[in-house]
């Protein structure tokens, strides 16, 4: 019989060490999971240095940036969520040089149409008079697009970027188009101001992998910032990898090892945060919860956040760390939650001690 593959799930935590390989589970041992673990290393090192390029432009944010790279890396797309000034802009921008990709930036406003965003075909004239439609690609035809306050965007419009994220491919007059890869959308929202805008529905938020919340940098951070930037001391960002890369280390995130505790917790989790009987005395307050994609992009999460860590497994703490960006755009509270002036936040607090 051929030899098991190297992502089977064991309960046991894993170890490893340079140049060997050691495990306290009784997994058998192959040519494959030692290949694995020279991969998982040489990744390390990359995101290692891609997270050190990016500090030295953007400050004081590092969990923010960690979990954008964790969205990239999982091959989805995130919400960022913040008050205007706090260089969500600028940190796409550097995301896109520093791996490589192609990036471009939609403002989002209410005339915005479709076409501004997919493309659109126009009726040309060659020079024996005979007429032909070509299509001409829109901003959407790029590697990672900026969807800035994207909650200003109509429905109809917001629906066509929708497909996008979901199909990774439009439809245009009948005929489809591939978008490239990878693509990756990043949207931005401000929590202050909204008036005038379009809420996102349910199902358009379930498409992003994770609400990014975007605070306020730290007294030693801003001061950095301050005279990074008016004294002309701020660096430009430079190119550490390529799309290829990226798209090799997706393939990889979904190769990395978890263990039996570990996907028992992704589960009870999500599940706990639904109502019904697996939420217990929580239920009441939820009116709605997550499902089946939730769990799906918790699990690829923590792999991410354990490479990036340098870590060759993930473990609860990665749960733990990762359950508030995977769920509060995936629940609603019910009256009662809100009337006796409950969060969703308190609520996932609430559920996290569950299992850890």
């Amino acid at each position: 019989m051929p030899e098991p593959a190297f992502w089977v799930s064991f309960a046991p935590v894993v170890e490893f060490e340079e140049g060997s390989v050691c495990l306290t589970s009784t997994a058998p041992i192959n040519a494959s999971s030692a290949d694995l673990v020279a991969e998982v290393a040489a990744l390390g090192r990359s995101l290692s240095l891609v997270r050190e390029r990016i500090g030295e432009i953007i400050f004081g944010q590092r969990e923010v940036v960690e979990q954008a790279l964790i969205t990239l890396l999982c091959g989805g797309h995130a919400l960022l969520i913040g008050v205007p000034g706090l260089a969500k802009t600028r940190l796409v921008e550097t995301l896109g040089t520093i791996l490589g990709l192609d990036d471009k930036r939609i403002q989002c406003t209410p005339d915005l149409m479709p076409a501004d965003i997919l493309g659109s075909e126009v009726l040309e004239e060659s020079e024996s008079g005979r007429r032909s439609f070509r299509f001409i690609p829109g901003p959407v035809f790029c590697q990672l697009l900026m969807a800035d306050e994207v909650n200003r965007a109509s429905p109809r419009t917001q629906s066509a970027l929708l497909q996008a994220m979901q199909e990774q491919h439009i439809t245009v007059a009948g005929a489809r188009h591939d978008l490239p890869k990878p693509f990756h959308v990043l949207a931005t929202q401000n929590p202050l101001e909204q008036e005038g805008t379009y809420p996102l529905p349910e199902a358009q938020l379930d498409r992003f992998l994770l609400q990014i919340d975007v605070g306020y940098p730290g007294l030693e951070a801003e001061r950095r910032m301050l005279l990074a930037t008016t004294m002309g001391e701020e660096k430009s960002a430079a190119r550490v990898c390529g799309p290829d890369d990226l798209l090799e280390a997706q393939t990889l995130v979904r190769r990395i090892p978890v263990g039996e505790q570990v996907m028992e917790s992704i589960l009870s989790l999500v599940r706990a945060a639904r109502p019904g009987p697996d939420s217990g005395e929580t239920g009441k307050f939820i009116a709605w919860g997550p499902g089946p994609r939730a769990s799906q992009s918790l699990m690829l999460a923590v792999r991410a956040r354990a490479l990036l860590d340098g870590r060759y497994a993930p473990s609860i703490d990665d749960v733990l760390a990762l359950a508030e960006p995977i769920l509060k755009h995936r629940m609603a509270l019910t009256f009662q939650a809100r009337a006796e002036g409950r969060t969703i936040p308190d609520v996932i607090r609430q559920l996290k001690t569950r299992i850890g």
